[in-house]
């Protein structure tokens, strides 16, 4: 059989450890028999890096520019222990963090659809694609131990000479900083290659950013999509079809966010959870084959309830709902329709036990499942052991038992099971 020919070389880019092995054997049984390969090689496995004070990683980079292709194995960036184990001369940054500088890069996490291997939501069809700056940030960040006390600022010197100067922090003991930088340039082709690759591949596109935070390094990404978009793309959006959605906007707190994003949900049932909470791998599933059996409106099973160390404090177990003991946020899930009804009432830290108790009275279809569907790192506002935010929970908690038009042993059953907290810790 003759082997298929190679006009451009490939820039291979060797990595650290097991993937070198992996990497020769692919090339002998997968690669090598079927195609005349040609190569520009460069080893960018850590002790040549070292070796070469990290220029062969900038020349593998400067090759990929000049190729226009290249496969790279996974390579090691090394930290603290690293430094010592390689008896290394640098704690050297990124090498994908180096070349994807050098090219400008984009970086596309695309989910890979295989026949036979199911994912963890079963009835999830279409791909989310995830897209990444990859020039400077974090990547280029200058960073710095502040030894004592004293001023930090930014400096920056223009070509006529002009300075310009704003304060970061005026240190009272030692710490840290940290800066960023990007270019418009760059920022510019991170739009256009989103905006391509969306209409490559027949997909809407969303762009987010904290831009409530970051006023002005957030909101300048922002500024420059919505202006390409504009400028570029917005035609060819619409002529088919697809959509640009920018979502960056002030809240009232973080239960107005999440009406918000109720609203832009297309399932049918919706559920939420907190970054440091985390579902089990079947909870989905488990979710789906419920709304399938009972088709409720609202949903509720156990949750593992777990220190911030890692060490389980207990699993709670739920049996039917009747005060806030008998349920719980995160693996709490209603019928989208239903959450796009009744938003929260923006009216304090427990709306989402206050939507429970609102539901529960309009009558509901309840379905609960005594099984782990999520679990809880214990902490936050919520459960603070002093006695002046006890009395906050109390009553703020009445306050949502009142307005549902629930009764006295209600009020009760809050008044001692938070003074039982506070007391107990």
């Amino acid at each position: 059989m003759e082997k298929i020919k190679m006009t451009t070389p490939l820039v291979e880019m060797d990595g650290d450890e097991m993937t070198r092995i992996l990497w020769k054997m692919i090339k002998d049984e997968l690669i090598l028999p079927f195609v005349d390969l040609k190569t520009e090689y460069y080893d960018l496995g850590l002790p040549v890096r070292d070796e070469t004070g990290d220029q062969i990683t900038k020349d593998a980079g400067e090759a990929i520019k000049k190729y226009g292709v290249g496969v790279k194995c996974a390579t090691i960036t090394p930290n603290a222990q690293r430094m010592t184990e390689y008896n290394l001369h640098e704690m050297w940054k990124s090498p994908n963090g180096t070349i994807r500088a050098i090219l400008d890069g984009t970086v596309f996490r695309a989910p890979i659809t295989i026949d036979g291997i199911k994912p963890v939501v079963r009835n999830w069809k279409k791909p989310i694609t995830v897209a990444r700056h990859a020039y400077g940030d974090l990547y280029k960040g200058t960073e710095y131990r502040v030894p004592e006390k004293g001023k930090a600022e930014l400096v920056f010197t223009g070509e006529n000479g002009a300075e310009y100067r704003e304060t970061v922090y005026d240190f009272e003991c030692p710490g840290i900083l940290q800066s960023i930088y990007n270019k418009d340039s760059s920022i510019e082709s991170f739009a256009h290659s989103c905006f391509k690759y969306a209409i490559e591949t027949k997909q809407d596109l969303w762009f987010s950013a904290k831009d409530t935070i970051s006023k002005k390094y957030d909101m300048h990404f922002r500024n420059v999509f919505q202006s390409v978009y504009d400028e570029c793309y917005k035609e060819k959006f619409e002529a088919k079809g697809y959509e640009f959605k920018i979502i960056s906007e002030r809240d009232q707190g973080m239960y107005d966010a999440l009406n918000k994003g109720v609203k832009m949900a297309t399932g049918d049932v919706i559920g939420q959870i907190n970054s440091d909470d985390w579902y089990e791998l079947d909870a989905i599933e488990t979710v789906a084959n419920k709304f399938k059996e009972t088709n409720f409106d609202l949903f509720w099973g156990d949750i593992r309830i777990i220190k911030p160390s890692g060490e389980m404090i207990k699993r709670a177990k739920i049996s039917n709902f009747v005060t806030s003991r008998h349920w719980n946020h995160p693996t709490t899930f209603i019928r989208a329709q239903v959450y796009k009804n009744n938003p929260y009432s923006l009216i304090s830290m427990y709306d989402d036990f206050e939507l429970i108790l609102r539901l529960r009275k309009k009558g509901v279809k309840m379905a609960v499942e005594n099984k782990v569907l999520a679990n809880f790192v214990f902490g936050g506002m919520s459960t603070q052991k002093n006695l002046k935010d006890t009395l906050r929970r109390i009553k703020l908690s009445c306050n949502n038992y009142k307005i549902n038009g629930y009764g006295l042993p209600y009020y009760i059953d809050r008044v001692v099971i938070e003074m039982a907290k506070f007391i107990l810790g």
